[in-house]
C-alpha cells in the first residue's frame, strides 16, 4: 500500500472525507490538507519525517486526528496590539537568503513593542498556527511560577514527589521542583532526536500503569546518573512531568491554565492548541501550535515583567532567576535558567528543534519570534542553527547601530 493509502487507513473517516474533497475537486479541502495529502506522514514519529512531510503537517498538525488529539487554549475578547514601528535597517545582510536557508515559515521582530520587521515563506501566513516544540517549556516553566502566587505551589524546594505521589520510589525520590525546572535531577535520559530507541521517541508511546499517567509510568522506570543538582543534562520527559505536576497542584488542564493566566488576560489574536499524548495529558515539554505573531507577544509578555493588567502573575523573584543562568551547560557564554536558555549577555530565549524560536534581548528591548522546518532537528547538518544565532547577534547590531545615530 502507497504512503497516502497507510495514512487514509488510519484516519479514517477523515479519509473518507479527504477523498470524497478529491472527487468534487478539492472543494471541501484547503491549500494546507492538499499539501499533506500529496506528503503525507506514514507514522506519528515526528521526528523521523520527511522534511516534505514536515512542510505540511508543522502548519496543521493539531488537526490531523492521526497524529495527535490536541486541547484549545482560548484567547479573551480583546487583543493586544502589535503596532507597527519603523522597518528595521539589516544593513549588508542578504535578509531573503537567510529566510531561504532557514526555511522560515514566519519571522516577527519587535523592538519596544513594535513590529519593526514581519516576513512568512514556505505558503504560511499570519492566520497559521505553527507548532512550537520545545518552545512550550519555557511556557509550561511560567505556569509553574503562576501556581506560586497562585498558591498551588509552596516552593521551588519542594521534592516532585510533593505533587506527583507516583513517582515515590523512583529516581525522582529526592528531587525538587527547582531541579526538575534547570534539569538537573541527575535522572537519566536520552535526547537522540536521531535514534528510534532514545527515550525523547519512545516516551509517548508507553502504556501507562493501570490508574497512573503514561509519563509518569515512563519516568519512573527510568535510572539514576548523578546525585540531584550536580549535572546539567536536557530532558523533554522533566518538562512533562512539570507538566503533570501544574495539573495536579491545580486542579486543571496546563492549556485552560495557561489561557486563564496569559492567553486569555494578555490579549493573544489567535485560539492555540496544546498536543496530547496517549494519557490525555498536555505534552508539555512540546507542542503548543499558535500563530508566531502569538508567540512574539509571549516575548513581549516576559520582557515586559510577565504582566496582565492584573498585575504580575509571577513571583517578584522568578524572572530574573528564570531567564539567568542557573546550570552549566558546557558551552562558554551559555548556560540554562527555568526552562529558558541563557546568553551570559543578558538575553535567553525559547528554542524548539526544527528552528522553532523566541529570542529575548531585555537590554535592547528586543523580541524575535520565528518559526520554520530545518533541514535536521538541531540545525547542525545544515548550518540553520549557528546561522540563526548570528542572524539574532545582526539584528542586535542594527539596533545598536540605530542608537547611535
Amino acid at each position: 500500500m502507497s504512503g497516502a493509502g497507510k495514512w487514509l487507513q488510519g484516519i479514517g473517516i477523515v479519509g473518507v472525507v479527504i477523498i470524497l474533497a478529491l472527487g468534487a475537486g478539492w472543494v471541501l479541502i484547503g491549500p494546507d490538507w492538499r499539501a499533506l495529502l500529496a506528503n503525507p506522514p506514514t507514522s506519528r514519529d515526528v521526528l523521523f519525517w520527511s522534511g516534505p512531510q514536515r512542510d505540511a503537517a508543522f502548519r496543521m498538525i493539531d488537526r490531523v486526528p492521526f497524529i495527535s488529539d490536541a486541547r484549545a487554549i482560548p484567547k479573551g475578547e480583546t487583543t493586544r496590539p502589535l503596532p507597527e514601528g519603523p522597518p528595521l535597517d539589516l544593513g549588508p545582510l542578504d535578509l531573503d537568503a537567510y529566510l531561504t536557508a532557514q526555511n522560515t515559515a514566519a519571522l516577527v521582530i519587535l523592538h519596544n513593542g513594535q513590529v519593526r520587521l514581519e516576513r512568512y515563506g514556505n505558503s504560511f501566513t499570519p492566520q497559521g498556527r505553527w507548532t512550537s516544540f520545545s518552545v512550550a517549556k519555557s511556557l509550561t516553566s511560567t505556569l509553574v511560577g503562576a501556581a506560586i502566587v497562585d498558591g498551588y505551589i509552596e516552593s521551588l524546594d519542594d521534592p516532585v514527589t510533593k505533587y506527583i505521589p507516583d513517582l515515590a520510589g523512583s529516581p525522582y525520590d529526592t528531587v525538587t521542583l527547582a531541579q526538575l525546572l534547570t534539569m538537573t535531577s541527575g535522572v537519566a535520559w536520552n535526547e537522540d532526536y536521531e535514534d528510534p530507541k532514545s527515550d525523547v521517541a519512545l516516551f509517548n508511546g508507553v502504556a501507562a500503569e493501570p490508574g497512573k499517567i503514561g509519563i509518569v509510568t515512563y519516568m519512573r522506570g527510568l535510572s539514576r546518573a548523578h546525585p540531584p543538582g550536580e549535572v546539567w543534562h536536557y530532558s523533554t520527559g522533566e518538562t512533562n512531568l512539570i507538566g503533570v505536576l501544574v495539573s495536579a497542584a491545580t486542579g486543571k488542564t496546563v492549556a485552560d491554565y495557561l489561557s486563564e493566566k496569559i492567553w486569555a488576560p494578555y490579549g493573544m489574536e489567535q485560539d492555540a492548541t496544546w498536543l496530547l499524548g496517549e494519557d490525555g495529558h498536555e505534552i508539555s515539554g512540546c507542542c503548543i501550535q499558535a500563530s508566531t505573531r502569538d508567540f512574539a507577544r509571549f516575548g513581549q509578555f516576559i520582557l515586559d515583567g510577565a504582566m496582565t493588567d492584573t498585575g504580575a502573575i509571577v513571583p517578584a523573584d522568578w524572572l530574573p532567576a528564570a531567564t539567568t543562568k542557573q546550570a552549566d551547560i558546557g558551552e562558554p557564554g551559555y548556560g540554562y535558567g527555568f526552562q529558558w536558555w541563557t546568553w551570559d549577555d543578558g538575553a535567553f530565549m525559547a528554542d524548539g528543534i526544527f528552528g522553532q524560536g523566541i529570542f529575548i534581548d531585555p537590554a535592547r528591548n528586543l523580541v524575535i519570534a520565528s518559526n520554520a522546518n530545518w533541514t535536521s532537528a538541531l540545525g547542525l547538518r545544515g548550518g540553520e542553527w549557528p546561522a540563526r544565532t548570528d542572524f539574532y547577534r545582526a539584528v542586535q547590531a542594527a539596533l545598536d547601530a540605530e542608537a547611535a545615530e
